[in-house]
């Protein structure tokens, strides 16, 4: 498809209020990067930079955002001049901290669209990363969660940092691990990714590139260096962008000889997160008693009994999934959680009220029936997701 016609059919789905901002958007850019825009989106050399914008929320990502990278993406996919396309976040703490989660949630409240077209346009953004004709590289420097591990773990290069810290912690707002968590997650070593999905554990560092979510290391300070000889670089191929990135991660030498902080644990992950009912993997925990079991069945404990249900069988389908059946399937799963309790129950409780203490509905695995499940997981008819 030509960028004109991408461009056009994105605008064709927003409503005139928003078609205008895109506009609006875009001749901005083309003056110049306005650096008080949440997101600045500029061409330098043969490289299509996005920098996320929003340093003092955590470059948390914004329904707007959304509207302006992904037109741009399409754009630069088509522009012979374009060789590679890197996305980073300003500031020193985080890449991107995930979606605009409390937006979405008064929107739900309210009773507003944005709760349809934040995930919509969100799951259609990450599919356009995923199968993005140009290198893309991720710099995710700091903390990068949820929404903000969408618009990188699907891209081609993930380059980590000393200050990278990774999780999916959806299970404990009442949501599930989205963007394509279906699909990466249930690909990582043995259980893994199961692990990360229901306890929401954090990586931190080499251990994101040890886990496999990233695909290179380069140190924090080095990052700089490393951009500019990526814009330098004159009509590189994937092989020239990999072997500049391979050049930095070897010359990284921070926590090289640092062991993986699951080793010791992967045989108990493997096998006690290899169960096929959550029901299951309790019990296991509860029989296997060691401290690293009893402190993942505190974990567990604390969060929503619909979100861990829903998220064990979501990576359980996933797996054999392509990314498109993946988010067409996760964007079922989230108008569930819009219909639901424990979403709004969730962000109560960790982001508005802050008391930690959600009372969610129902209260224990064993209330959360089968069919339940299954009717989250169903087709919407005409409003299905098609990628």
């Amino acid at each position: 498809m030509r960028s004109g016609a991408a461009s056009t059919q994105i605008l064709s789905r927003l409503n005139p209020f928003n078609r205008l901002q895109v506009i609006l958007q875009h001749l901005k850019m083309s003056k110049n990067a306005d650096s008080t825009a949440d997101v600045l989106l500029e061409k330098r050399g043969g490289a299509g930079i996005i920098t996320l914008n929003r340093p003092k929320v955590l470059n948390a990502l914004s329904f707007p955002m959304i509207q302006q990278i992904y037109p741009q993406i399409k754009t630069w996919e088509q522009d012979p001049e374009t060789f590679l396309i890197i996305i980073k976040g300003t500031g020193e703490k985080a890449f991107c901290a995930g979606g605009d989660i409390l937006a979405i949630s008064d929107a739900g409240k309210a009773g507003d669209r944005l709760t349809q077209d934040f995930f919509r346009e969100e799951y259609i953004l990450n599919n356009a990363i995923g199968t993005c004709k140009k290198p893309y590289v991720a710099l995710i420097d700091g903390i990068t969660m949820g929404g903000g591990v969408g618009l990188s773990v699907h891209g081609h290069f993930r380059v980590a940092t000393e200050r990278t810290l990774f999780a999916m912690p959806e299970t404990a707002i009442g949501l599930f691990p989205d963007v394509g968590g279906g699909y990466f997650l249930p690909r990582l070593s043995g259980k893994l990714g199961y692990f990360l999905a229901l306890t929401g554990f954090r990586l931190k560092g080499r251990d994101v590139l040890k886990a496999g979510i990233a695909t290179h290391f380069v140190e924090s300070e080095k990052l700089p260096a490393l951009e500019k000889d990526l814009i330098a670089l004159k009509s590189p191929s994937t092989e020239n962008i990999a072997d500049l990135l391979n050049s930095y991660h070897v010359k990284s030498k921070v926590d090289q000889e640092k062991e993986f902080v699951l080793d010791e644990h992967m045989e108990k992950i493997n096998s006690l997160f290899s169960a096929n009912s959550m029901e299951e993997i309790v019990k296991k925990l509860k029989q296997d008693g060691s401290p690293f079991a009893i402190k993942q069945l505190e974990t567990i404990n604390k969060m929503s009994p619909t979100s861990l249900k829903m998220t064990l069988r979501q990576l359980k389908e996933g797996a054999s999934m392509s990314l498109q059946e993946v988010l067409t399937m996760e964007y079922r799963l989230t108008q569930a959680c819009m219909r639901g309790h424990d979403f709004y129950e969730g962000v109560r409780a960790v982001l508005i009220d802050k008391d930690q203490s959600p009372r969610w509905k129902p209260a224990a695995l064993e209330e959360v029936s089968d069919e339940f499940v299954d009717d989250c997981f169903k087709p919407l008819g005409n409003n299905d997701l098609k990628l």
